[in-house]
């Protein structure tokens, strides 16, 4: 035992000292964190091939050009002399032009097209006779595509295209397979160039490449990646140019949040998993390889902060507060306007929405341990447990997509000075409101200006009454704080919602029980009514 007391000593000093932490990780985690394919996560750049550059062929002056059979030459002609048209290189590399005859253009430099026309004018018509030339239109050319590209294949284009535009006529990439680091370009089955398109998703930076007929461009396969997750605004997987880099380069993909002072660098030894957590200014020693994983957040040491204040209120949508600040100092700060319903001021908190849905998933795990365990005394009856189970499997799905507010609620009677905000907190300051909310199995649900002193049954009938679905024991009444409560416990006020929960349609009790229970925990941590089935 004394030896494991020393152990924990140690860990717990080597956080203080910002000094980095190794962990080794169980073989279940395998699958957890690494394995980036089976987890859906996404590569930096998938974003980039939609088809926004398909059919955006551009022009661009290109001096260093060798004019070509189909190129289209806009010449314009005036004094004593007067043409304006446009005019093709034949299959023999002439041109035509009425009143002057035949030029031969095809392989002539773009940037001495003017000069030549020129010359051949003055050889045979006095000064009084000026030319301007430029090239309207490049001859068409043919790319191929090759590699981890979505659709193989042999794509049209001009010269001027860039290399965004092929691969997007080509599908883009395929994710996870195709590199955006790794392109190269083939002429004549040698490499010519090689591109990295990170030059263009980070910096903008653009290659200023001319195609020539029969290029070919060359996805390589993804060489070396790493997973990047955290307090980040950039949370993909990023492909590393070579086959390690730091951890300081990374930050510049990655760039995480203000505040953000420490990462977890996860890499695997064996059939093991080892973290090692670091303080921010081991960015620039810390050397990353393929496969490995880094988490960018912020440690318990934080000093300040940040609250979130929405709704009608007339201060800063955003506070910056010391860790350890109450509740009721944050709310003094907010300035209220004329409207502001101060006395139903909400907050939202992250930790507290996790825990709502932990808890949701534990309901749904139980429920579907029920569903599959119940046994059946007849065929019939098998049947119709069989039906029942499809209808109830897609209700979990429906109910694992509901997504939690994570309210805390408190009243305005309460010592506010014991309740400590947290980083990411968020108060909502209502509006004052005269209507009442209906929602769930109600015929009409609808909004409604409020009435004083009518009770609940009014404002149902006024909607039409309740469904045949609907369960009369089971009417929620959230009042305008978020407080909620059985309808027969309470009177409606202004600003108040009324939720009409569904029976659960089961002979199965137990599944019945349950399906209310999590009806119940959905309605009141997300304020959405979902049907059984």
């Amino acid at each position: 035992m004394l030896k494991y007391i020393k152990v924990f000593f140690i860990f717990v000093l080597l956080i203080s000292f910002g000094q980095s932490i190794e962990v080794e990780s169980n073989i279940v985690q395998d699958h957890t964190t690494l394995d980036h394919i089976n987890n859906n996560k996404t590569y930096f750049g998938e974003q980039l091939f939609q088809g926004h550059f398909t059919n955006k062929s551009q022009f661009r002056e290109n001096p260093n050009y060798i004019l070509k059979i189909g190129d289209i030459i806009n010449i314009s002609i005036w004094g004593a002399l007067d043409f304006q048209g446009d005019v093709t290189i034949d299959g023999r590399g002439n041109i035509f032009v009425p009143k002057i005859g035949v030029m031969s253009l095809a392989g002539t430099k773009n940037s001495d097209l003017q000069t030549k026309l020129e010359t051949y004018l003055q050889k045979r018509f006095n000064d009084n006779v000026f030319i301007y030339a430029n090239v309207r239109d490049y001859q068409a050319l043919s790319v191929y595509l090759s590699g981890s590209v979505k659709n193989v294949g042999l794509y049209d284009g001009v010269s001027n295209d860039s290399i965004l535009q092929f691969i997007d006529k080509a599908g883009g990439i395929i994710p996870g397979e195709g590199s955006y680091r790794h392109i190269q370009i083939l002429r004549n089955n040698q490499v010519i160039k090689n591109i990295d398109l990170y030059a263009f998703l980070l910096d903008g930076y653009q290659s200023d490449f001319r195609f020539k007929n029969n290029d070919t461009i060359l996805i390589q396969p993804i060489q070396s990646y790493v997973e990047v997750e955290g307090d980040v605004s950039r949370p993909f997987i990023f492909e590393l140019k070579h086959k390690t880099d730091t951890v300081q380069h990374i930050i510049k993909y990655a760039l995480p949040k203000p505040g953000v002072n420490r990462f977890t660098h996860i890499k695997r030894r064996g059939m093991k998993e080892i973290s090692k957590t670091y303080s921010m200014r081991y960015a620039n020693r810390v050397f990353v390889k393929n496969g490995e994983k880094l988490i960018f957040n912020t440690n318990s040491h934080l000093q300040s902060y940040t609250i979130e204040i929405e709704g009608e209120h007339a201060g800063l949508n955003h506070l910056s507060v010391p860790k350890g600040t109450s509740l009721y100092t944050v709310l003094k700060t907010i300035k209220p306007t004329a409207l502001s319903d101060i006395r139903s001021t909400q907050l939202f908190r992250k930790s507290i929405a996790k825990k709502q849905k932990s808890l949701l998933d534990t309901s749904l795990k139980d429920l579907e341990s029920r569903l599959f365990t119940s046994g059946s005394a007849t065929p019939e009856e098998a049947t119709i447990r069989n039906q029942e189970s499809k209808l109830v499997m897609q209700f979990i799905a429906r109910a694992k997509q509901v997504k939690f507010k994570g309210q805390v609620i408190f009243t305005p009677t309460e010592d506010l000075r014991q309740t400590l905000v947290e980083d990411g907190d968020k108060i909502y300051i209502p509006k004052k409101s005269n209507l009442v909310t209906l929602q769930g199995e109600i015929n009409i649900p609808n909004t409604l200006t409020y009435k004083k002193g009518k009770s609940l049954s009014y404002y149902l009938d006024a909607c039409g009454g309740l469904t045949e679905r609907a369960d009369p024991n089971n009417v929620l009444l959230i009042k305008a704080n978020g407080t909620v409560t059985n309808s027969h416990k309470g009177h409606v006020e202004a600003g108040d919602s009324i939720l009409v929960l569904g029976k659960t349609d089961t002979k199965n009790l137990l599944l019945a029980k349950d399906l209310t229970q999590i009806l119940y925990q959905v309605a009141v941590g997300a304020a959405v009514v979902l049907q059984a089935f």
